[in-house]
């Protein structure tokens, strides 16, 4: 196993590196000290061919000028919330809007575009990365000086192992996800219209025009939004069930998981062979299928089209802290965030 360095770009008078870490059977995960981008995750088909199957960009400057968070850490809250504001022990604090009137993923400049500290961790089985980053009290208008670190390690069983850990001077709000694009067909061959993702859930939030939880849980059962026994996206794409249309004909919602503790998710692309298992200690997933790519540029070589990518956003619920029904997103001086998701990749070999 192995780690790689190279100077992918500068930002703000500091180098851009791109880490890549390489486990003994040719898997590779490529990521930067900013924003803690993933920028590559090269697995092979179920011929042996490896391939990227994230979205990313191979110039550092697209990232700060085009990137709709592509393998990105957001925080310190992912997700919208309503009207960027909130109050806590009767105070309001005043956020960034930049989903106007609503905030976004931690504001115009959170976790996924600042610098992060990085320290290298090379084990017998595993190799990887720790990024530390120090949000000041009163930065994008969250309270308190927050201390999080994210570490990534890549293992010998293609998995793809993301921790992240907070600690706070003062209450405040932490949801922390990775957002990267997954599109297991390999080097963007195809959309991800025909990916067929699984997942235990029996409910979703309902959305309203802004994209905000309703607060109301939606019975999943004979709608696009069961995923108990596997469903491919293009039936929600190709919907005309409310929810989908809402959000510009396919998913941006929070799946919410039947069972408290550990939970899995599947997704596959039958053609390549490749699957993906994420394992998560999360209540929710957030189900985006691109719906806005769509853009004048290009993704390594492709232009951007709706539904190029999936996300699989686990985190806690959005804008929970304006639903008190929802589990708690606050963090107190005498608490530790954590949260752990695992990616785990495999293929289909000819003739399974």
């Amino acid at each position: 196993m192995k780690i790689l360095e190279r100077i992918f770009g500068n930002y703000e008078g500091e180098s851009v590196i791109e880490y890549t870490l390489v486990n003994d059977y040719g898997m590779e995960i490529s990521c930067l000290n900013y924003g803690c981008v993933i920028t590559k995750i090269i697995v092979p088909d179920r011929l042996g061919k490896f391939e990227n199957v994230v979205l990313g960009f191979e110039n550092f400057e697209d990232y700060t000028e085009l990137s709709p968070y592509f393998g990105a850490v957001c925080g310190r809250v992912a997700g919208r919330i309503k009207g960027a504001s909130f109050e806590l022990d009767g105070r309001e604090y005043r956020l960034a809007d930049n989903n106007y009137p609503n905030h976004l993923h931690g504001g115009k400049k959170g976790f996924n575009s600042v610098m992060w500290t990085t320290e290298i961790i090379e084990e017998d089985n595993a190799v990887g990365l720790k990024f530390f980053y120090h949000s000041s009290d009163g930065e994008e208008g969250y309270p308190g000086n927050l201390d999080t670190t994210v570490t990534y390690f890549l293992n010998n069983k293609n998995e793809l192992d993301i921790s992240y850990e907070s600690k706070t001077d003062q209450k405040t709000l932490v949801n922390l996800t990775n957002h990267s694009y997954f599109n297991l067909s390999g080097n963007l061959k195809r959309d991800v219209s025909e990916h067929i993702l699984k997942l235990e859930s029996d409910h979703f939030l309902e959305l309203n025009e802004e994209l905000i939880p309703t607060g109301k849980l939606m019975d999943s059962r004979n709608t696009p939004f069961d995923f108990n026994h596997g469903k491919r996206l293009l039936s929600g794409i190709n919907s005309s069930f409310p929810q989908n249309v809402l959000v510009g004909k396919g998913y941006d919602h929070p799946l919410v998981f039947s069972q408290e503790g550990e939970n899995t998710v599947i997704l596959s692309d039958e053609e390549s062979g490749r699957s993906l298992l994420i394992t998560t200690d999360q209540p929710c997933v957030v189900l985006y299928t691109g719906n806005f790519i769509e853009g004048p540029y290009s993704i390594a070589g492709v232009r951007a089209e709706n539904y190029l990518g999936v996300a699989l956003e686990t985190q806690g619920f959005p804008d929970a802290i304006h639903q008190p029904e929802f589990p708690s997103v606050i963090l107190n001086p005498e608490e530790v965030y954590q949260s752990r998701t695992v990616y785990r990749f495999f293929a289909n070999t000819v003739g399974d």
